[in-house]
């Protein structure tokens, strides 16, 4: 099994993980990159490919600008380029990870090996995920760490209005990626039963079905119990620069400088309780830092709560807090509180899952965390340390109170965690799981043919030309005829296609009656068919390949008494398409509509055009789905495919790396966000005259040659077809 591991935002690499760097460097890098070598491990497991987002910054260290990194014989980092060349954090990546789909599929296709499965990590790889497994046919897994919705209630409750959260976070486009990633992964792995009841049923395409529990492991080579002839790690001397009695028992929190982490609320806990004082230091490492001062606002407020915390209760000699450590000592840290006794505490306001739990535990360490999340999984397996409520100080410090006061109690949960990480919480336990799990996915798996399915002359020509029919390419009969003889001249070099909402025969006769030439390529009914040449070869393996997860029935029942919806002629339906006028005044919107579909788990793509019709085809079915398709069987790079469009239905044909025109009737405000990206040229000309025009400032057909392969007597059996 070749498996396609996503993990996009985040500095990831295979050493020294800067763990706490920032909000987007957290537990999710590390899981990945250890799942990774978990499988490439495995003897039935091929490969493993870590994709990323390459980040070119002298801000961050030059390993995240390297393509590729070597981690085993089997398993390596593929860095691809996606928007600006520097670290963004993940709020600012939406608009560009249409190109990093289109990036991976062109390494995948120049590779010659496609994947047996995809698992995306995190929404934004889940989009990626969803767009890569609806065009190649893989399998998707999905893993979301954490989920929107459950984040968007959390700051409501924090205080913050819609609309700043919205704004803040991109939050609306990520729980439609993350709707979108629930409808077409075929498995959900989360850490915990908590995370599935807490945060997926949250969503419209919650199926617990599809979800299965597989917790994370813990490296054991590196956590493990300090040795009686241990000598003290130098981070030792470190925290004890902070304390005036450094040889009391530690309490430990370690987490990013995050207002969820809860860590003021640990310290207010532990100032209010004098027997805990007397007892134990506290030792907080929260993320890097040089100057609190040039920390993102997040981080810098909660390090000053601290700091002006530990101030208003005079807390200097029993507080330690180190402003640098290394991956690599994190787990010296475990057994340097381990060797003195201490606890290990996660006091967060909730905790998706919590490794750093497990790598405590595994060093030894009894726990104290947060009753809200995954520690109730582990602490329940492991039965190794205590549950608390965050919000209740008088709690913590109790918890923390029963396990150091009593050291046959400390035993005991140190002794617990260490046997329960290593029954439920190792590597080579979730790979054995894991490969179990997906194993039976891959089997439905048909090859993305490739080649089309017709004469090979086609293949050898360079670039293509897709446009959209009405009020595009139509609407001017001196454009339209400018336009016929342009591709003519070309066409030695360029193959033209058709994409439009229109069913085959529709198209046809609107070709006929313009004096148009069929096409190389016909798309129709919004990307559910496609047709080759003049013969009008059917692509079958299209066919079979959009038919998945179709329930044409049980989506027409769903509507059927929707208000403002009312059904278009006969002739605008087709057997993946079914079409709507939509009257906005009478209608519920169309995000309630996809609402609707979703609570009826029907995996579809709903699309709204100008306004005033909805279709609905597909969840693998669209105009820009079937334009990579295809230029992936004829072997043509998107950066040599000019799309044309003008409305909703064209959007994702036009996002990516493929160039770009809406010609200027149709600069409809449904295209409106699209503005700033550089690749969609607006023209200032109507219909075909504006695609002559965007011909002109693409200097399209430039250095347009035909290969020497399109001269043999193989490639070209027979005359060439009409354009």
């Amino acid at each position: 099994m070749y498996i396609l591991m996503l993990s996009i935002h985040g500095l990831i690499r295979g050493h020294d993980l800067e763990l706490g760097r920032d909000a987007d460097t957290g537990g999710q890098t590390k899981y990945v990159v250890d799942l990774a070598r978990a499988l490439g491990e495995r003897a039935d497991v091929s490969r493993v490919d870590l994709v990323t987002r390459r980040v070119v910054d002298p801000a961050v260290s030059p390993d995240y600008a390297d393509p590729i990194e070597v981690l085993s014989e089997k398993t390596r980092i593929l860095r691809l380029d996606a928007g600006p060349e520097g670290y963004l954090p993940k709020e600012q990546l939406w608009d560009h990870l249409d190109a990093f789909v289109d990036n991976l599929t062109a390494f995948l296709h120049d590779q010659g090996q496609w994947p047996d499965l995809i698992h995306s990590h995190y929404a934004d790889a889940g989009y990626v995920g969803a767009r890569l497994a609806n065009l190649i046919g893989v399998p998707l897994v999905h893993t979301g760490h954490s989920l929107g919705r459950d984040k968007r209630q959390r700051l409501l409750a924090a205080g913050l209005d819609s609309d700043q959260i919205d704004a803040r976070y991109n939050m609306l486009r990520r729980i439609d990626a993350e709707e979108t990633t629930l409808a077409t992964a075929e498995l959900v792995i989360t850490s915990t039963h908590n995370e599935i009841e807490e945060q997926y049923g949250l969503y419209d395409y919650y199926l617990p079905e599809r979800m299965r529990v597989i917790p994370p492991g813990t490296d054991l080579k590196q956590f493990h119990p300090p040795a009686a002839d241990d000598p003290l790690p130098p981070f030792a001397e470190v925290v004890e620069r902070f304390l005036d009695e450094p040889d009391k028992p530690l309490i430990l929190a370690l987490s990013r400088a995050d207002h969820r982490k809860n860590i003021v609320a640990l310290v207010e806990a532990y100032a209010e309780s004098p027997r805990l004082r007397e007892l134990a230091n506290l030792l907080i490492i929260a993320g890097n830092r040089d100057d609190i001062r040039d920390l993102d606002e997040g981080a810098r407020t909660v390090l000053t709560d601290i700091l002006i915390t530990i101030d208003a209760h005079d807390l200097y000699g029993q507080v330690a807090l180190p402003k640098h450590h290394t991956a690599d000592e994190v787990a010296d840290i475990y057994r340097l509180v381990a060797r003195s006794g201490g606890v290990f505490i996660n006091p967060a306001l909730t905790e998706p899952f919590g490794l750093t739990l497990l790598e405590a535990a595994a060093t030894g360490l009894p726990l104290v965390a947060t009753e809200n999340g995954g520690p109730v999984d582990i602490i329940g397996n492991c039965q190794n340390g205590l549950l608390v409520d965050p919000l209740d100080r008088t709690a913590i410090a109790e918890a923390l109170l029963t396990i150091l006061e009593d050291r046959e109690t400390w035993q005991t949960y140190s002794k617990n965690g260490l046997a329960g990480v290593r029954r439920f919480y190792s590597w080579p336990a979730h790979a054995e799981t894991y490969r179990a799990q997906v194993g039976p996915l891959t089997e439905r798996h048909e090859q993305i043919p490739g080649t089309p399915p017709m004469r090979r002359s086609l293949v050898y020509r360079d670039r293509a030309l897709f446009t959209d029919l009405d009020q595009s390419l139509l609407g001017d009969p001196e454009g339209v005829e400018q336009f016929v003889a342009m591709m003519k001249r070309n066409k030695r070099c360029a193959n033209f296609g058709i994409v439009t909402g229109r069913r085959l025969d529709s198209v046809l006769i609107e070709l006929k009656r313009h004096g148009i030439p069929v096409p190389d390529v016909l798309i129709t009914s919004l990307g559910t068919e496609i047709h080759y040449s003049g013969q009008l070869v059917l692509d079958d393996y299209w066919v079979d390949h959009v038919d998945h997860l179709w329930s044409p029935r049980a989506v027409r029942r769903a509507l059927a008494e929707i208000p403002g919806l009312v059904p278009q002629r006969k002739i605008e339906q087709s057997r993946f398409k079914i079409s709507y006028h939509y009257d906005p005044t009478i209608a519920p919107s169309v995000e309630e509509i996809s609402t609707l579909l979703r609570t009826r788990e029907l995996s579809v793509n709903v699309i709204h055009a100008f306004g005033q019709f909805l279709d609905i085809v597909p969840i693998r079915a669209s105009k820009g789905q079937a334009v990579r398709y295809v230029t992936h069987r004829f072997g043509i790079p998107l950066e040599n495919v000019l799309v044309v469009g003008g409305s909703g239905a064209d959007e994702d044909m036009m996002r990516g790396n493929t160039l770009a025109v809406v010609v200027a009737n149709r600069h409809h405000e449904e295209l409106s966000q699209l503005a700033d990206l550089d690749r969609i040229y607006f023209a200032e000309q109507a219909h075909a005259k504006g695609i002559l025009e965007a011909i002109e400032h693409y200097d399209f057909f430039r250095s347009c040659r035909v290969p020497e392969s399109e001269s043999t007597p193989a490639a070209a059996p027979e005359p060439e077809p009409s354009v």
